[in-house]
């Protein structure tokens, strides 16, 4: 009886040695699926299993960021890695995520990870973030209907704004939207709404104004004015101006008549945050140079997956939104000859993905974080 204990208590420390040197050789990429991340080894030895966080299905996050895996898979010739598109909640999950490596890349839009890299706006440190490319322009707006006595953003003071699904992270575009305004976020009294419920609580009088946006035409705001009597609600032509200046992530975006049903005139509008891929700092520099390089030689087969592949573009895809690049997207980009002199191109009005699915993803059903 001792000698089979003795046997026993043997072939079990056996068994949790072997236990313990699987685990110190293996690293779980934090999505549940056990495969080993390994950082920078794009050649030989053991293949790189990569994560890259889009958002939940519904917008452009999770297509785009699908259409850019799949591009990677099927072109990165020899190099030693898979690269798998991962459902999240959207940008702000998606930092937190890369900075604790359970990601690798990611889709954000860029006024969220310009606010993640300061530690500000609610965020409760700073986060080091790269960028890789900027994608397609997330054209946003406020709008109501034309009976609501609102004429000027100042006049939303009081009224109940739709501001996004709740979590969304709208806010840190909206507030210095507003504050350029002269108009505080604590004087409205927002309500939180996917962009098809704005459109309906906007109807049914629940709400006197929505904040909507993405590429364009976004399909709610043609449902809007295709449905009711809209007015896009103007920014002030030196607010406007100011918000260009003072933060790069906005860009002037003039919306043309002829994109949404019922406008009579251009509406002087802004990109409040483009679409990004991003990654962690410390990401290694040959993985992110050889992944730069596959996504702009290989775009056109992205455009034609979604339009937003279109703004992978010299004048677009170097563009700096207020996110230092990634030495291994910088070190490509120069070889090119895309890269710009400063550390950003000038703020120049870009081409918007003309598709109705909103570049900022606040459509998906769910009211989950979405950027």
């Amino acid at each position: 009886m001792r000698f089979l204990s003795s046997k026993l208590a043997k072939a079990t420390l056996c068994f949790a040695a072997a236990l313990f040197l699987y685990a110190g050789c293996s690293k779980d990429n934090g999505d549940g699926s056990g495969a080993a991340s390994t950082g920078g080894d794009s050649g030989g030895g053991r293949r790189q299993f990569l994560s890259m966080g889009t958002a939940p299905v519904g917008g452009a996050f999770a297509v785009v960021g699908q259409a850019i895996s799949e591009v990677l898979n099927a072109n990165k010739g020899d190099a030693n890695w898979k690269m798998q598109a991962k459902g999240t909640k959207g940008s702000q999950e998606n930092i937190r995520r890369l900075a604790k490596g359970d990601l690798q890349l990611a889709i954000s839009n860029s006024a969220i990870t310009y606010f993640a890299v300061r530690g500000e706006s609610g965020w409760e440190q700073k986060y080091d973030m790269r960028a890789i490319a900027t994608l397609a322009p997330n054209v946003a707006m406020f709008i109501t209907t034309a009976d609501s006595g609102i004429k000027t953003v100042a006049d939303l003071k009081g009224k109940k704004v739709v501001i996004g699904p709740a979590g969304a992270g709208f806010e840190m575009f909206v507030e210095p939207l507003l504050a350029a305004h002269g108009v505080a976020f604590a004087d409205l009294s927002p309500l939180n709404a996917t962009q098809s419920g704005a459109v309906d609580m906007l109807g049914d009088g629940s709400a006197d104004a929505a904040f909507l946006g993405g590429a364009v035409p976004t399909g709610s705001i043609s449902q809007a004015c295709s449905t009711y009597d809209i007015l896009f609600v103007p920014f002030g032509e030196a607010e406007r101006s100011k918000l260009i200046e003072e933060f790069p992530f906005f860009q002037p975006f003039t919306v043309t008549k002829d994109k949404y049903p019922g406008q009579t005139s251009d509406y002087a509008g802004l990109n409040v945050g483009s679409m990004q891929l991003i990654t962690s700092a410390d990401q290694d520099e040959e993985l992110i140079y050889e992944i730069t390089k596959l996504i702009w030689e290989n775009r056109a087969a992205i455009s034609e997956q979604h339009p937003a592949g279109k703004s992978i573009n010299e004048k677009n895809v170097a563009r700096y939104t207020g996110t230092e690049f990634h030495p291994g997207a910088i070190r490509f980009y120069k070889e090119a000859g895309i890269w710009p002199e400063s550390d950003g191109a000038p703020a120049v009005e870009t081409p918007a993905a003309t598709d109705a699915a909103p570049v900022s993803e606040p459509a998906a059903a769910a009211p989950a974080t979405q950027e």
